[in-house]
C-alpha cells in the first residue's frame, strides 16, 4: 500500500505545486460557467452558437497547448539540471510555434467561419432556429480571432513559469484575467452602467480584452524579474536556437503537437457526430460540458504536477524512487477525481435550471452530467499514464495512445451509432465513453514496462 500512498512531505510538496494551478484552473471554469450562465440567458439560439465556436476554438487551444508541452518536456528537465540558456533555447522555441498557429488559425477561422459553423447545424423538430444560431456564432467568432496572439504567448510564458516551479504568477494573472472577464461580461452582455447591451459580441470582446490582461501581467512579471527568471535575461538577444536541439524539439514535440490538435478536433468530430441528434444535443452538451470542466480542474492540474515532477526527477539524472513517486501521483488523482465525481452527480439536476432553455435540454443535460461524472476517475487515471509517458519524450507513443484510438475507435464508434441506430443519446454517449477502458489497460501496461524513464536532455547533451 505504500507504493500509492505517500509521507507528508510528498502531499506537501505535491499540493504546492497543484494548489496554484487548481486555483487559477478553478476560479477561469468558474467564471467561465458564469459567463455561460449568462450567455444562456440570452437565448438557446445564441447559447449553442457560442458552444460550436467554444468547441472550435478548444482545437486551437489545444493546439497551443500541445505545442508548449512539447518543448516543455525540455524545460522541465533543463530546470532539473539548472541550464538557464537550455531554459532560454526552449522558450524561443514556444514563442515561434505561438505565432506561427495563431496566424494559421487566424486565416482558417476567417475563411472558413460559416462552413465550420454550419457543420453543427442539424435540424430535427426543435424549436431551435439554425440561421439565428450560425449568425451568433459568426459574429461571436469574429471577435474572438483578436485573442489567438496574447492567449498562445501568455502560455508559452506561463507554461515556462510553472516549469521552473513558480506557479504563483501565472495563478495571479489568471485570476485577474477572469475578474476582468466576469465583470465586462455583465456590462457588455446585458447593457449595465450605461453600456450598450452587445449579447454574445460582448461576450467575445469581454474575453479578449481578458486575455491582453493576462499577457501583460505575465510577460510583465517575467522580465521585471529576471532575477527569479533567468531565462527571460537575453531571451530576444538573437533569438538563437542551436539546430541540434531545435530538431530535437521538433523531433520529439512535433508528435505531441499533432495528437493534442487531432485529439482537440478528433473532441469536435465527436460533438459533431452528435450533433446529428439535433441542436437541442449542442445545447445540452454545452451546459453538461461547462460544470464538467469545472470539475475536471483536478484531473487538469494533476496532469501538469505529474509532468513537472516527473520531468525535473528525470532531468536531475537521479532514479530513485520515481516509480512509487508516479504511482502516488496517480493514486492521489483517482482519490480526488472520485470524491469530484461524487459531488457532480448530486448537483446534476440543479445545474442546467440555471439556463434559460427548454424543460427537455435541461433534463439531457443533466443526463450527461451524471455519464461523465462516472467517467471522471478513468480521467483522472488516463490523464496522468499520458503526462508520465509523455515526461520521458514517449511522443509517438502519446500521439498513438491519444489521438490514433480517437480516431480509429472512439469517432467511427459514434459516427456509426449516430446516423444509423435509434439508440438513445444518453446510452450513445456513454457507450462511446466507456470504449476508453481499452486505454486504461493499454496505459496500464506502458506504465509497468517504465519505457517512459528516460533522460532527454542528457541525451541531447551527448549528441551535441
Amino acid at each position: 500500500m505504500n507504493r500509492f500512498i505517500g509521507d507528508r512531505a510528498f502531499y506537501k510538496r505535491v499540493l504546492t505545486i497543484a494548489i496554484p494551478i487548481i486555483i487559477q484552473n478553478g476560479i477561469t471554469n468558474f467564471v467561465s460557467l458564469l459567463d455561460n450562465i449568462m450567455v444562456g440567458q440570452t437565448g438557446t439560439e445564441q447559447m449553442s452558437g457560442v458552444a460550436i465556436i467554444n468547441q472550435l476554438y478548444f482545437v486551437f487551444y489545444l493546439a497551443v497547448f500541445g505545442a508548449v508541452s512539447g518543448a516543455g518536456i525540455f524545460t522541465a528537465q533543463y530546470v532539473g539540471q539548472k541550464n538557464d540558456e537550455g531554459v532560454r533555447y526552449t522558450v524561443r522555441f514556444k514563442l515561434l510555434q505561438a505565432v506561427l498557429i495563431s496566424a494559421a488559425a487566424a486565416v482558417i477561422f476567417t475563411v472558413f467561419r460559416e462552413e465550420l459553423i454550419m457543420l453543427f447545424l442539424h435540424e430535427q423538430g426543435e424549436n431551435i432556429d439554425p440561421a439565428m444560431t450560425l449568425f451568433f456564432g459568426s459574429r461571436y467568432l469574429s471577435v474572438m480571432i483578436v485573442g489567438l496572439l496574447p492567449f498562445a504567448v501568455t502560455q508559452c510564458y506561463a507554461g515556462t513559469l510553472r516549469e521552473t516551479g513558480q506557479t504563483m504568477v501565472p495563478m495571479i494573472a489568471g485570476l485577474v484575467a477572469v475578474s476582468v472577464n466576469l465583470i465586462l461580461n455583465y456590462i457588455l452582455i446585458f447593457g449595465h452602467f450605461g453600456a450598450p447591451a452587445m449579447g454574445v459580441v460582448g461576450a467575445a470582446v469581454a474575453t479578449v480584452i481578458s486575455r491582453f490582461a493576462e499577457l501583460f501581467i505575465v510577460v510583465g512579471w517575467t522580465h521585471l524579474n529576471k532575477d527569479r527568471n533567468r531565462f527571460a535575461d537575453g531571451l530576444y538577444r538573437g533569438f538563437r536556437i542551436p539546430g541540434t536541439l531545435f530538431w530535437k524539439i521538433l523531433l520529439r514535440g512535433t508528435p505531441l503537437f499533432l495528437n493534442e490538435l487531432l485529439w482537440s478536433a478528433g473532441m469536435a468530430a465527436l460533438t459533431q457526430c452528435y450533433s446529428v441528434r439535433g441542436l437541442g444535443v449542442v445545447a445540452a452538451f454545452n451546459i453538461s460540458g461547462t460544470i464538467l470542466n469545472l470539475f475536471k480542474v483536478s484531473v487538469i492540474s494533476m496532469g501538469n504536477v505529474v509532468a513537472i515532477m516527473i520531468g525535473q526527477i528525470l532531468g536531475s539524472g537521479d532514479m530513485s524512487g520515481i516509480v512509487e513517486t508516479d504511482n502516488r501521483l496517480i493514486a492521489f488523482s483517482m482519490f480526488l477525481s472520485t470524491i469530484l465525481a461524487l459531488i457532480q452527480i448530486v448537483l446534476s439536476p440543479v445545474f442546467p435550471e440555471f439556463y434559460n432553455t427548454s424543460e427537455d435540454i435541461k433534463k439531457l443535460a443533466s443526463e450527461f452530467i451524471r455519464i461523465s461524472a462516472l467517467y471522471l476517475p478513468v480521467e483522472a487515471f488516463l490523464n496522468c499514464a499520458y503526462f508520465t509517458i509523455r515526461s520521458g519524450g514517449r511522443t509517438v507513443i502519446t500521439f498513438l495512445f491519444d489521438s490514433v484510438f480517437l480516431w480509429l475507435v472512439s469517432w467511427p464508434a459514434a459516427f456509426f451509432l449516430t446516423r444509423y441506430t435509434s439508440m438513445d443519446i444518453g446510452v450513445l454517449y456513454a457507450l462511446v465513453l466507456s470504449l476508453d477502458l481499452i486505454k486504461v489497460v493499454i496505459g496500464f501496461m506502458m506504465l509497468k514496462k517504465r519505457i517512459w524513464i528516460r533522460d532527454l536532455v542528457g541525451e541531447a547533451r551527448a549528441s551535441a
